[in-house]
């Protein structure tokens, strides 16, 4: 019995402690949190009306109201156990990263007392000169600063022997550049802000302060049992798995999705939940995924910025929890070949301070103007930077999955569904038309329908698709900052919400505004008619119609993240303020940079497995055919022990088979390691380029033979955990 095979039969769920009566969840949601409610209970009145006007005016308070906040947050974070806090920001390596001071201030010899003032609130320099900056900041000038965004509230995070003290904070270097996520997404709500209240003023909307971006993001993941996982250094070192031929039942049967719970995975899903909700991360949904040992989690809609807070502390709760669970959590975005990979469906709206959604149609005709403008704002961003929306995704993992028949392709375009785009085509021609009377009303050009509120079916094919007083950005990868897709998507809707509105205000110049909006829609509807597909994006001959409207097809995370550097899109990202060309510059080349690592990591990974675990497990089922056949062949030649002809050919035609199939994988890894040698001496830009049209096939090539030696080499003699043990947990 082989070490895999020990494995197996110590696999078994932990014995868990049952509270009998468990709270409900309202009387303990957000208690870890140091949010609004909580921060009135412990502030001056006074300086509680100074923060809200801080937050929905931008009229800064002053030190000594800092200092009040602060030393309330500390009084209230030591109420509940911590000794320590920490300035939590988001480097640009997507994960988050912390540096904990303590509470305690010397007044004297051997006395200390707890102290936390305004100025450490406000700022923080944790050095952090090691974070990727992409030519910023050079590692030797170690100035680093954070800054606290008040915007998202301050949690605790609890470990067995004590808790900490978060304070969500920007990252910046010495003379001011982002180095993190959180700053250009911040910078982003501030633009889609100004440009979406200015096109509602001109809708007659003057009393409209604040106007924000909100998102849900649909978190995709896989379990796996922790005894494997140790087993697989391709998993340990990379996240997915290197080697592994598919299991012969995978998901053909479909019996894993929205099925039945596994109780030690249900069980998973109850702790995540709990502390969640201590966190105010607004859970909502759990499920079985499509593919086995595949699941999901899905929040309630929150503004952008702390959706994008909660969905990196829910990733970071997902892979500690499943520990306890003697379990791994898996986010990236292709963890086993053949079956479904995770994505993180990115659901975006817009929301205003009066609690409206502007992606509504609402009820009247004048809503039904007003979401129509916003609509057609959205398309025409869409058209006009698909280059963006595209490197907004672009990463290693995600290319497994872009382009495969289970996440959209690498073309983007927008699905509206049938009801939208038969009002977007009529008023392009400018026709009367009529649509199902069931769902509205014959109409003309004068006159608009009440639209049901789901106007819209779904279309889990398209990559931004219409769902219903929402867009689904259904590309972004499992394992993602969502900060950079955001940012992105609020970027160009704000570029495109000013575009409308100035066309607006020239086309109603002393004319009927009603029409005059309805021209202008119909203008944008023409002219962005390419970007919407309703057809199945799945299908090759989408690839062929894309083509000819001129939609790009870009595969490659190289050739995407070039939309980076492109002039028209420094001119944007600068006009609004987003990021300054050295910092979009910078994003390139480190972006570039990561790739580059991950295809290094994973081929030396490769590499070693090959040789390591392998070659050997294929030697020595080859040297039991060979003593077999040597036998059966002296047995033959001896005592004249009648075999059958093709019997015997068949035994020496499957050694053939091993011998040549231990050949091809060791003259392909040899191939693979002079072609990282050969890369070494390529610029980065080059070299990645190389990984994508030769390396990854050479690997895949590799991995090929490597399954197929999986499938014949004994059980007795292959270690490796293997896909029909590792997707379906006991």
């Amino acid at each position: 019995m082989n070490i895999r095979q020990k494995v197996l039969f110590k696999i078994k769920s932990i014995d868990l402690k049952k509270d009998e009566l468990p709270k409900k969840v309202s009387s303990y949601f957000g208690e870890n949190t140091f949010s609004m409610s909580a921060m009135q209970k412990h502030i001056s009145r006074g300086t509680f009306e100074a923060f809200k006007r801080w937050m929905s005016e931008g009229i800064i308070i002053t030190l000594d109201q800092a200092n009040e906040i602060a030393d309330a947050m500390k009084e209230w974070a030591m109420s509940k156990g911590a000794t320590y806090y920490t300035h939590w920001f988001q480097p640009m390596t997507g994960l988050t990263a912390e540096k904990h001071d303590s509470f305690i201030s010397f007044t004297g010899p051997g006395k200390v007392i707890e102290k936390f003032s305004g100025s450490k609130l406000i700022q923080g320099e944790p050095d952090a000169s090691s974070f990727p900056s992409g030519g910023i900041r050079a590692t030797f000038e170690a100035r680093g600063y954070t800054a606290w965004d008040p915007s998202s509230p301050a949690f605790i995070i609890e470990s067995t022997l004590g808790k900490t003290l978060c304070i969500p904070t920007i990252f910046i270097s010495y003379h001011g550049e982002a180095l993190d996520k959180k700053l250009p997404l911040l910078r982003s709500d501030e633009a889609l802000n100004k440009a979406a209240i200015g096109l509602l003023k001109i809708f007659g909307h003057k009393d409209v302060k604040k106007v924000f971006s909100t998102c849900g993001p649909e978190q995709e993941y896989f379990l796996i049992d922790k005894n494997y996982y140790n087993l697989r250094q391709d998993l340990l070192l990379t996240g997915r798995t290197l080697v592994g031929a598919p299991s012969p039942k995978g998901q053909q049967l479909e019996d894993q999705y929205f099925g039945a719970i596994k109780e030690r995975v249900v069980n998973f899903m109850f702790e995540v939940a709990e502390e969640a909700y201590k966190l105010g991360i607004p859970v909502m949904t759990r499920h079985n995924e499509v593919a086995p040992h595949q699941y999901e989690f899905a929040p309630i809609f929150e503004e952008s910025n702390i959706a994008a807070d909660h969905n990196q502390l829910l990733m970071e709760l997902m892979k500690k929890v499943a520990l306890k669970h003697n379990l791994v959590c898996l986010l990236h975005e292709k963890p086993f070949a053949g079956i479904n990979g995770s994505g993180k469906h990115l659901n975006w709206s817009l929301a205003d301070d009066k609690g409206n959604n502007l992606l509504n149609p609402g009820d009247t005709p004048e809503d039904n103007l007003q979401f129509l403008a916003v609509l057609a704002a959205v398309l025409r961003a869409v058209y006009i930077h698909s280059d963006l929306l595209r490197a907004s995704v672009a990463m290693a993992g995600n290319e497994h999955r872009l382009g495969a028949n289970e996440a959209p392709p690498a073309i983007i375009s927008v699905f509206l569904g049938d009801q939208l785009t038969n009002i977007l085509n009529m008023l392009e021609k400018g026709a009367k038309t009529t649509v199902s009377k069931k769902d509205i009303m014959d109409f003309g050009i004068a006159r608009l329908p009440r639209f049901n509120k789901d106007s819209t079916d779904r279309n889990r094919t398209s990559p931004f698709a219409f769902t219903g007083a929402k867009f689904e950005f259904r590309a972004v990868g499992s394992s993602q900052n969502i900060s950079t897709p955001i940012t992105v998507v609020n970027t160009i809707i704000a570029e495109s919400l000013d575009y409308v509105a100035e066309k607006i205000k020239k086309a109603s110049g002393g004319k009927n505004f009603n029409v005059a909006v309805l021209k202008v829609i119909a203008e944008i509807a023409k002219e962005t008619k390419g970007i919407r597909f309703e057809g199945n994006n799945y299908d090759p001959a989408w690839v062929a119609e894309a083509k000819k409207r001129g939609l790009p097809n870009i595969a490659s995370t190289a050739e995407a993240l070039k939309a980076l550097t492109k002039e028209k899109n420094i001119k944007l990202f600068e006009k609004y303020s987003v990021f300054s060309k050295e910092e979009i510059v910078a994003r390139y080349h480190i972006w570039i940079h990561t790739y580059n690592t991950i295809l290094e990591i994973e081929a030396n990974t490769l590499n070693e497995m090959v040789n390591a675990n392998v070659v050997p497990a294929g030697y020595e089922y080859e040297r039991l055919l060979a003593d077999n056949l040597n036998d059966l062949a002296s047995l033959k030649a001896s005592s004249a022990l009648k075999v059958d002809a093709a019997a015997f050919n068949d035994l020496k035609e499957h050694l053939a088979e091993i011998v040549a199939k231990i050949y091809y994988v060791r003259r392909n890894a040899k191939e693979m390691t002079e072609l990282l040698e050969k890369a070494q001496k390529k610029h980065h830009e080059e070299r990645a380029m190389m990984y994508f049209e030769e390396l990854k096939p050479l690997m895949d090539h590799i991995r090929k033979h490597v399954d197929q030696l999986e499938c014949v080499v004994s059980d007795e003699h292959w270690n490796l955990p293997k896909y029909r043990e590792m997707l379906f947990i006991k």
